[in-house]
């Protein structure tokens, strides 16, 4: 069964790129621009996976984070934070609010993608 990833980035630059780089790879995308679309793609889409950006307009990443992993419904849904907020304090909180594994930009389009695959394994 193909894999479904919610891309969660307000920078469209970055959007376009990672959605290139994930069906590529073989992933059905879906994009949401701000934390309040994120969450409601999370709903009706039902991704496997949401790439999460901590930085958007209207929710910010931890607190989509947060959400997810607090709605019994939602919580086999995995979550990769990438980010430009990479300092120690904040990579701690993604992780004790939830996220499954963090990555800083900028990063590497290998090591995301066998992240991506990895946490999706984990999946089935």
């Amino acid at each position: 069964m193909t894999k479904k990833i919610l891309i969660a980035d307000d920078e469209q630059n970055i959007v376009i790129s990672l959605e290139f780089l994930m069906k590529r790879e073989g992933f059905v995308v879906c994009i949401a621009n701000d934390g309040r679309e994120a969450l409601e793609k999370i709903r009706s889409e039902g991704p496997d996976l949401v790439l999460l950006d901590v930085m958007m307009p209207h929710k910010n990443g931890f607190d989509v984070c947060q959400e997810i992993k607090s709605d019994p419904a939602l919580q086999g849904i995995r979550v990769l934070m990438l980010t430009a907020k990479g300092r120690e304090t904040e990579v701690s909180k993604g992780l004790a609010l939830g996220a499954d594994a963090y990555m800083t930009k900028p990063f590497s389009t290998k090591e995301l993608v066998a992240k991506v695959k990895s946490l999706l394994e984990m999946t089935t």
